[in-house]
């Protein structure tokens, strides 16, 4: 691989149905290239985890992705309603998805623990009424 791949998905709002679409790609990507598979797995579960956020809160967003040689980095925006406390969104169970999406399986509390778990750095910056930014790295 040259020095870096640049990879750039649209994550629709409110499409469960497409949800995934931009880890699905990653991961096929990575596996052509060759990527260890537990890395791949640990990037596949980062970017999924960050499409639902996206799709559950923020009606939609980007996921700009960067394929280093040793390393991916995921870069998560979007306009949505911002994180009050991004603190306590970090916490296991913490959840502010509506009934609605509880009832279809999403909502547990578990996007954003999943992604710092899953990752081998990880920020969050938001401002309530603008939007989220997640900058998520695995090394491998």
């Amino acid at each position: 691989m040259s020095e870096h791949l640049d990879l750039d998905f649209i994550v629709p709002g409110d499409d469960f149905t497409r949800a995934g679409e931009a880890s699905s790609s990653l991961k096929n990507t990575l596996k052509m290239l060759g990527i260890d598979n537990g890395a791949i797995r640990k990037v596949s579960i980062a970017i999924y985890e960050g499409e639902i956020n996206m799709v559950i809160h923020a009606e939609g967003g980007t996921a700009d992705v960067t394929i280093y040689p040793d390393a991916v980095k995921i870069f998560l925006q979007d306009n949505g309603p911002g994180i009050a406390d991004v603190d306590k969104a970090m916490q296991e169970g913490f959840s502010t998805a509506p009934d609605t999406i509880r009832s279809l399986g999403f909502g547990a509390g578990m996007g954003l623990p999943n992604m710092r778990k899953y990752t081998d750095d990880m920020s969050v910056e938001s401002e309530v009424g603008v939007g989220t930014k997640v900058t998520m790295i695995v090394n491998y």
